[in-house]
Parts: C-alpha cells; structure tokens; sequence
C-alpha cells in the first residue's frame, strides 16, 4: 500500500496536511529522557536544520504546564519551518497550540470522538494487532501506527514485538496510510522501505545522535 488514499469525510485542511505528511518520510518523536542530556527544543531545531518536517512532541515524564509551555514552543519551531507538529496523547494541547494533529494510544482519548470533535487535525492511533488498526480505521483515524516492531527502550512493552511479519499482515488490511514505530535503526530502513514503509517514526536515531541534525540529514537521504 502506497498511502495514496481518498480522505473522505475529512476536511480540505486535513487532505492537505496529509499530502504533507505523506511526503515527510521520517518522522521525528521526541524523548528529552533519550536526548544525551539535551533538552527537547535543542534536539527539534536540529532535526529541523537537518531536513525532517513531520515532529510528535511526546514527553510523558513533563507536568501538564510544562508540556504546555514546550508545545508552544515546538509549535513556533515548525510552523517557522514549515514542518507539521503532532502532539502525543493530549488533544486539549493539540487544539490550544494549533497543531497539525494528535497522535492517541489505545488508552487515550478515543478517535471516533476526537474525529467528530476536530475534522482538520491528523489523528494517528497506535495500534499493536490487525483487530486495533481495522477499528481505528474505521473510527476515522488520518493514519495507524504499526509497532513495536523492534526491542525498544522508548516503550514498555510486555508482549511479543512485531517484526517484519507483523508488519506485513497489518499492512496489507489497512487502506489508509500507516507509519511504522519501535526500535527502528539506519540497517532497518531499506527492508522497511521494501516491504512498502512511507513513513518511519524514529526516537533515539536522532535524539541520541551525536549529531542530531546530520542524523536526520543521514536518515532522510538514506529514505529517500
């Protein structure tokens, strides 16, 4: 599946936030506890410098003020660049800053809800199995996450990790647009893109990186 899907339903500034989003390749999320000791904004200007124009802000560990305040922050960062921001978790913070959309676990606020509630915004929803990407398609998610693929240190995770298989028999029942997540490294990526990856979420890939900026300049052109 090439991604390339009719967004019916969905609003003329959703269709075109997702051309956009389509076209990101790699997509940033942020962790300021795996950043080398850097803070989140610093690793967000470099990936930025570095070419990457699709960014989640997710920092479970920050006080709901100050994930407030950094989001307004992240927020002037993209838009200056042109970039498209994603918020984990929290669509009241999505909306308060202007995001490009909200990306929601399985235990977060529902999509069918927040797809009546705000038809403009990018809504991804994590999904672990075949059964939770199908309903949130079907509850008008913009896109799934397929993963863990991967043993990652970003995820407490008990079950069993994806893999490539797990992968394949997601993605070939999704018919809108899929990102892949979960101990993603630079060796993965021609296999992802193989198996028909567009869009791959990476951590510490970048925010771990020595350099963030030629990281992300690395993974882009090895993407593309």
């Amino acid at each position: 599946m090439d991604g390339q899907v009719a967004f019916s339903g969905m609003s003329h500034i959703h269709h075109e936030r997702m051309q956009r989003f389509l076209d990101a390749g790699i997509y940033l999320v942020t962790s300021e506890d795996m950043s080398a000791g850097r803070r989140t904004i610093e690793i967000i200007q470099a990936a930025l410098a570095g070419g990457i124009s699709l960014v989640q802000l997710r920092e479970k560990h920050l006080s709901p003020q100050d994930f407030m305040k950094l989001a307004v922050e992240a927020r002037k960062l993209t838009t200056d660049a042109g970039a498209l921001l994603i918020i984990n978790d929290n669509l009241e913070v999505a909306q308060s800053v202007g995001a490009d959309g909200v990306h929601l676990g399985q235990a977060d606020f529902p999509v069918r809800e927040a797809r009546l509630m705000t038809p403009d915004l990018i809504i991804g929803a994590s999904t672990h199995s075949v059964q939770e990407a199908v309903k949130a398609q079907d509850d008008g998610a913009s896109y799934v996450n397929i993963g863990p693929l991967f043993p990652t240190k970003t995820k407490k995770w008990d079950a069993k990790f994806l893999g490539m298989d797990g992968l394949k028999e997601i993605s070939a029942v999704v018919k809108i647009p899929f990102t892949v997540m979960g101990g993603i490294k630079k060796r993965h990526i021609p296999e992802l893109r193989a198996a028909g990856v567009r869009t791959v979420a990476v951590v510490t890939e970048i925010t771990a990186a020595d350099n963030p900026e030629q990281a992300a300049r690395d993974l882009l052109s090895l993407f593309n």
